[in-house]
């Protein structure tokens, strides 16, 4: 198990967790992490896949609890520098015929990988497989607390 003192939020769990009435198992499954004394960080870039996809259904309930959430959490802007490494993680990715996005794609796994290694995180996921080649990734069911 990867030390859980600072866990980064994918798209997929952080949009169940903005739904206003959140499952129940991803609910108490960041709770339990909060209570540990876990840092749990929304980055930019997942906010700005789940936010786009709620505006665009206009789930305003939704969008106000992922605001919520950047204040009752930490939200990581994205900076310059993850903006360059997230560049070359792109690009050897692409060297060794292993994209994980197309080629004239943004690539958000990679901005999302680039803010989890300024943020020295594990990222809580379910596209382990994409995220797993360049930081400590997991399926947001397994990071636990000891």
């Amino acid at each position: 198990m990867a030390d859980i003192d600072v866990v980064m939020l994918d798209a997929t769990p952080l949009g169940k967790l903005a739904h206003p009435r959140p499952q129940q198992t991803v609910f108490l499954w960041l709770q339990g992490l909060i209570r540990f004394g876990t840092r749990i960080i929304i980055p930019e870039i997942a906010d700005y896949e789940v936010r786009r996809s709620l505006l665009l259904a206009n789930l305003t309930k939704s969008i106000q609890r992922l605001d919520a959430m950047q204040t009752e959490l930490t939200y990581q802007p994205i900076t310059t520098t993850a903006m360059l490494r997230a560049s070359s993680l792109w690009a050897d990715a692409r060297r060794q015929g292993r994209p994980t996005a197309g080629p004239k794609d943004l690539d958000a796994d990679v901005i999302l990988a680039a803010q989890a290694i300024e943020a020295g995180a594990i990222v809580a996921t379910e596209n382990v497989g994409h995220l797993g080649r360049y930081v400590t990734a997991r399926h947001w069911r397994d990071i636990t607390p000891p």
